[in-house]
């Protein structure tokens, strides 16, 4: 109705005010609760036109719209807004639509332009962890309101499965695991650990004799102990050294990160990783057959983890492949000017008149980083798909940087859909305990937060009590659906651009703004339908005067088109997640308000009978769209 309201404004301007006017004059929204009417236009904007009070334009405009539109019962003029009244009749044909359609809000399959989109993209040193989890959850949610928007979708990850990053862990393996009485060192067979699990241990292990090694070349220098052939070293030290006079406590931290920096270079054990990067990179085959034989150990990990989270990718793309491809389209920009080098043979791109500065594409020694990979995964993908408009990355913001960089190296390769690339940034997940860090080991392992909210959810069903007549595996299936529906929901309801703080006590609470409180709802109205099944009626709806709680269902249930499609615009799940919450909070107050299965007028308990439908209907759906399932039970 807005729309028609609109449209039809826009087109009689001229006899309404003597002149066109632009359709963002055109200001409709719902009517503030505490006041009659349904519908309200901002009049400020049309009297600032006539040059005439609002009270007068809006009674104007009133007159007009309710002779051209039958379904405005009555109207009123309130500070400036015009309110409008819609009759019953307009509800119930509302209604009647919405529950006439079998996919009410999707709109038609492929009727809008591919999309990748590219979420999780973990790295092969270390098991998936809460941090993912909001990655992941958001990118699938994403991909999947897309989807239903009317966009032909491609799930996609890139593994980061080459770097000093990996090397680390595989240095570490090689270095400190035990070795058995039949001689093996630690695997995940003959120890029972996840793989991705085991060479995350190592990862940590790297780090504590990293920093175990780097503390003894700090005492030294401090000591004014250097190696005969670092005098390059021991200056660079002495001028971070005095640089630190008179300089305030954050300056004095900054110094000291690059002292340590400066360290962990020449730390034996990080030219043990950074030579097995070179190995790796020149395909020697003993290196090569151990970063299979590791990275293996990670995917089987990995796919445990996807499969209970119940996330899908369509398709996968390896960093160790697309890196080539990349450092290709480096020496091409090299000879074309793109970048440049410098005296030690790294190669840079200059985008200082860009605002940025220069980004390094190259290092000395020829090993590829991170953004010559994401160059070249960037180009594979447009290949691989011809028909792509765009690629949505989901990355946390502390990359917000990298991709702004990123779009402008492709829009600079001549790629011109570089355009169409958008980084889905998020903030970060906080404990109450702080930041997780990888290399620390204080992550929050995402297979043991799902073990625990699956738990509490155990916990929290069986003190309910609602289980009669399930057996053992419907049990498990419910609980897994209540705690993961719980924990995707707690993620994805907060706006991606925001931090938080991420409480498993909160997320599977069943009062409130929380996952298991949408499917409660959604098995309390699966309960009322089945019951009232073997008495439903047809009958037609004419006559019924609709209580306030009634019309606030509908109106809800009109609006869910209209936020699938800016949530897919925004890339959003938040705005779903939020929506979805105000469809229950409406329905749980109609519920509790008026009578259903007991009803005596038939043609009332139909139409709410209807009403609980459409609501069970469009609450399963959002919840598909944000990847929880809907309990018919609970």
């Amino acid at each position: 109705m807005n729309q028609k309201i609109s449209d039809f404004i826009r087109a009689r301007a001229n006899s309404i005010f003597g002149e066109s006017i632009n359709e963002n004059l055109i200001q409709l929204s719902p009517t503030k609760k505490e006041l009659k009417g349904d519908i309200t236009l901002v009049l400020f904007p049309f009297a600032k036109i006539l040059k005439s009070t609002p009270q007068s334009v809006g009674l104007q405009l009133g007159e007009i719209l309710s002779a051209e539109f039958p379904e405005i019962d009555s109207f009123a003029v309130v500070n400036g807004f015009l309110n409008l009244t819609m009759h019953n009749s307009y509800w119930i044909d509302q209604l009647n639509g919405i529950s006439s359609l079998s996919q009410y809000g999707r709109a038609n399959k492929g009727s809008k332009p591919t999309i990748m989109v590219e979420y999780s993209s973990p790295n092969t040193n270390k098991p998936l962890h809460l941090g993912h989890l909001r990655n992941i959850f958001l990118g699938h949610s994403v991909s999947r309101i897309l989807e239903f928007a009317g966009h032909r979708v491609v799930k996609t990850q890139v593994v980061n499965d080459r770097g000093i990053h990996i090397c680390k862990s595989m240095v570490a393996w090689e270095k400190y695991s035990p070795i058995n009485s039949l001689g093996e060192r630690e695997t995940p067979k003959n120890t029972g650990f996840k793989g991705d699990k085991l060479v995350g241990k190592y990862y940590v292990e790297f780090d504590r004799h990293l920093n175990s090694e780097v503390k003894t070349i700090l005492s030294n220098w401090d000591n004014g102990q250097f190696e005969m052939d670092h005098q390059e070293i021991k200056h660079k030290f002495l001028e971070l050294s005095h640089a630190k006079v008179d300089k305030d406590e954050k300056a004095r931290l900054a110094i000291d990160d690059k002292i340590k920096d400066l360290a962990i270079s020449q730390s034996s054990l990080m030219r043990e990783a950074k030579e097995m990067l070179i190995k790796w990179e020149a395909r020697d085959p003993q290196t090569y057959l151990l970063w299979t034989t590791m990275n293996g150990w990670v995917y089987e990990g990995f796919d445990f983890t996807y499969k209970r989270m119940g996330v899908e990718f369509d398709q996968l793309y390896y960093e160790s492949d697309t890196f080539l491809l990349g450092k290709d389209q480096v020496l091409k920009g090299l000879e074309s000017g793109v970048f440049f080098k410098k005296e030690d043979d790294s190669v840079w791109i200059d985008l200082t008149d860009e605002g940025l500065d220069e980004k390094l594409v190259l290092r000395s020694d020829g090993t590829a980083v991170y953004m010559t990979q994401d160059i070249g995964t960037a180009i594979e993908r447009f290949e691989d798909y011809p028909d792509l408009s765009g690629i949505v990355y989901t990355v946390g913001n502390e990359q917000d940087y990298h991709f702004k960089v990123l779009f402008l190296i492709l829009d600079k390769l001549g790629f011109s859909w570089a355009k169409n690339c958008y980084h889905l940034s998020y903030g970060m997940v906080d404990l109450p305990s702080g930041k997780m860090k990888s290399r620390e080991g204080t992550v929050v392992d995402a297979d043991d937060l799902m073990e625990e909210v699956v738990d509490k959810a155990i916990k929290m069903t069986k003190e309910r009590g609602h289980l009669d007549g399930l057996d053992e595996k419907e049990k498990v299936n419910l609980y897994e659906q209540i705690g993961l529906g719980g924990l995707k929901y707690y993620l994805i309801k907060v706006d991606p651009k925001k931090r938080m703080l991420f409480n498993p006590e909160e997320s599977i609470e069943l009062n409130g703004n929380t996952g298991p409180f949408l499917q409660y709802t959604h098995a309390r109205i699966c309960s009322l339908l089945k019951k009232a099944e073997p008495n439903r009626q047809k009958v037609q709806f004419e006559g019924i005067d609709l209580l306030e709680e009634e019309k606030e269902v509908i109106k809800n249930l009109i609006q869910f088109p209209a936020i699938v499609q800016e949530a897919a615009a925004s890339y959003s799940p938040a705005l779903l997640a939020n929506y979805t919450y105000e469809l229950v909070k409406s329905f749980n107050h109609f519920y509790q308000a008026v009578k259903i299965l007991s009803e005596e007028n038939v043609k009332t308990k139909e139409m709410r009978l209807m009403m609980a439908e459409s609501v069970g209907s469009v609450l399963k759906d959002a919840l598909y769209l944000m990847g929880i399932h809907a309990p018919s039970r609970m």
